[in-house]
């Protein structure tokens, strides 16, 4: 090869790796990557605040300006941490105009490798109030499940500090998880087939005593997933996972903001949200046959209602019941509505 071309392929490939380099030192840390992101605003110096404990349970849809300065009150003046898998900091500028916080965050961890970081266990620790966005729960399980960042969370719940979620964020506060492992899960696929390969449920994630023995549901009314929910529910049982499992299925633009002493109102200008609990086992839980399932008691909360979730009783709202035959849900409601 003459001299000028080796001399011209030599800066080529010089000018490749300068790139290159340039590339990974101009990268936030994760960018691209499998490891974690951390953007943080506000002050950089971790506060010392005592928060005080709440659930913020949000069904999804456009964000609920109440639900977040609810959190914030909580959190008394904190460090306010939002967790996703993807993702990016929107939520910082959002939170940071409704709240007087000390600082806002973002947490995104992608993976589990990043998720066993030491770091990131750390920075959940030093927060007062969690929010987990949106997005997909399939991620969270598979990411999140049994690593350092669900004891972080689960420690910060037992000292008292307030949690938060929306959509898939809300998806996994209960003790049970719609895991969401084959992609969602249709009404009319899980009535038909209780255990269709869409209906995959977790458990042993977070600990929130108030929601033990509770599946959660969001974009509820919107999605139709009433039927999902209630096929849910019998296969907990069918499944032994618990006797007398319940529900709280929020639909989009609206919250149950739940305090310490299990007392929750709803807030936003979305349908309601459903407090559910079937009264029985179901007759039929079986693969390939349709489910039925009866006498499953529903409170039906518009924005305004309350509801306490150790009495598992409301104010506000509408009480009916639901029943499941060969598949087809039944409701006691004027016109037979099940919502």
């Amino acid at each position: 090869m003459p001299a000028q071309r080796i001399d011209w392929v030599r800066r080529v490939e010089i000018f490749g790796i300068l790139v290159f380099v340039a590339g990974l030192l101009a990268s936030p840390a994760g960018a691209g990557s499998r490891r974690y992101q951390y953007i943080r605003t506000g002050n950089a110096a971790d506060s010392t605040a005592t928060p005080r404990f709440g659930v913020a349970m949000m069904g999804g849809g456009t964000d609920l300006d109440d639900a977040f300065r609810w959190l914030c009150d909580l959190g008394n003046g904190g460090d306010f941490l939002i967790l996703r898998a993807h993702g990016g900091d929107d939520y910082n500028s959002y939170v940071a105009k409704l709240c007087n916080a000390n600082s806002v965050a973002t947490l995104i961890i992608p993976s589990r490798a990043a998720a066993q970081d030491p770091a990131v266990a750390a920075i959940i620790q030093k927060a007062e109030v969690v929010f987990i966005a949106g997005g997909d729960q399939a991620r969270y399980v598979r990411y999140w499940g049994g690593t350092s960042v669900i004891d972080a969370l689960n420690a910060g719940i037992a000292a008292g500090k307030p949690i938060g979620g929306t959509s898939a964020g809300l998806a996994v506060e209960g003790e049970f998880v719609f895991s969401a492992l084959h992609d969602t899960s249709y009404s009319k696929d899980a009535l038909r087939n209780p255990h269709h390969r869409g209906v995959t449920l977790e458990r042993d994630y977070l600990k929130i005593a108030l929601l033990d023995r509770t599946i959660t549901d969001s974009h509820f009314a919107k999605r139709d997933r009433m039927g999902r929910t209630l096929v849910f529910l019998a296969r907990l049982i069918q499944d032994g996972w618990a006797k007398e499992p319940r529900s709280i299925a929020i639909d989009e633009k609206s919250a149950v903001l739940v305090e310490s002493d299990g007392n929750a109102r709803v807030v936003g200008n979305g349908l309601a949200a459903y407090f559910i609990r079937p009264e029985q086992a179901p007759k039929l839980c079986a693969r390939k046959k349709p489910l039925t399932l009866q006498n499953i008691s529903v409170y039906r909360a518009p924005s305004g209602a309350r509801f306490n979730l150790k009495s598992w009783t409301g104010d506000g709202g509408a009480a009916y019941t639901l029943s499941v035959d060969a598949g087809v849900i039944h409701s006691t409601q004027s016109g037979g509505a099940i919502y």
